[in-house]
């Protein structure tokens, strides 16, 4: 298999929750999820996120969440922490805090909200790559910044050393495939249901929501796609393909996450305002999934 610049970052990343107790970050909880990918032989973990409640951790918890999950990988797996931001300042604040803090990588999410044009999106991430020498996943995601970065764009970006990667989640085949036709950027898939049609174009993994529950199987998935086991990797697809469509189709993300993950006896199931918890309906649809999954009875 050729290789590609962001190899680094081919496998499963799980981007994790940010566990919660009364409103607070639960350190302790955070710190046992840490253990557990570790177990598990996950790859990477992009803490932080917006799995990780990011939107709404203030400044001060961004830095702590960031520093506690690298002390506790303690070089045991890699970190790539979402640091972005729609404030270029911002984004260049935080990854210089990821950098002294120890992470491997920063995760940067297209500036959202203020919907800059290509050539913005090029100078923000130029600015950071710039700033900080820490290498960067692009993190492209229409539906929630509400603009596209397109192929072109990334790569113009991917010119950049230290550009290493782009976690895809535009939902598009031709996307990925114009990315991949331009350059030899990492490309690795930004939706648990796209891994393995990315990962037959050229993509080499996946930053992955379902991993927060089943992160062997992801690995499972990926090892026997890079195997060339065809007919095992479209079976391991199908299998988690229930999985990835409900817990990120019932509420948004994370909400469906954390409801199982609460059912499952793995967190507190907590969320930050304004995002709430499932009513009565959702939590047993989630609850249903996990038990054809096999994961409750």
């Amino acid at each position: 298999m050729s290789r590609t610049k962001g190899e680094m970052f081919a496998g499963v990343t799980v981007a994790i929750i940010t566990p919660l107790r009364n409103d607070e970050v639960d350190y302790a909880a955070l710190r046992k999820l840490v253990d557990f990918h570790i177990a598990e032989g996950t790859d990477c973990l992009a803490p932080v996120g917006t799995t990780g409640e990011s939107p709404t951790l203030s400044h001060d918890e961004h830095e702590k969440v960031i520093a506690a999950v690298v002390e506790q990988a303690a070089g045991r797996i890699k970190v790539v922490p979402g640091t972005g931001s729609n404030s270029t300042r911002e984004a260049i604040r935080l990854t210089k805090f990821a950098k002294s803090a120890g992470a491997d990588g920063s995760l940067q999410v297209g500036p959202y909200y203020n919907k800059p044009t290509q050539e913005g999106y090029f100078r923000h991430f130029a600015a950071i790559a710039e700033a900080c020498d820490l290498p960067i996943v692009l993190y492209n995601i229409p539906g929630r910044t509400a603009s596209n970065i397109t192929p072109e764009t990334i790569a113009r970006l991917a010119e950049i050393p230290s550009i290493v990667a782009v976690k895809e989640a535009t939902g598009s085949l031709d996307q990925a495939s114009h990315i991949a036709s331009l350059c030899d950027i990492t490309i690795l898939s930004g939706d648990d249901s796209m891994t393995l049609p990315l990962m037959s174009i050229g993509a080499r993994g996946v930053v992955s929501v379902v991993g927060n529950i089943v992160p062997g199987d992801l690995k499972a998935l990926v090892a026997a796609h890079d195997a060339g086991k065809n007919a095992e990797a479209l079976a391991w697809h199908r299998k988690l393909f229930m999985l990835s469509r409900d817990l990120l189709s019932v509420a948004t993300n994370p909400i469906p996450l954390k409801a199982a993950m609460k059912l499952l006896g793995r967190d507190s199931g907590q969320l930050r305002l304004p995002l709430v918890a499932l009513d009565a309906a959702g939590e047993a649809r989630i609850a249903a999934t996990l038990r054809a999954y096999g994961l409750m009875k």
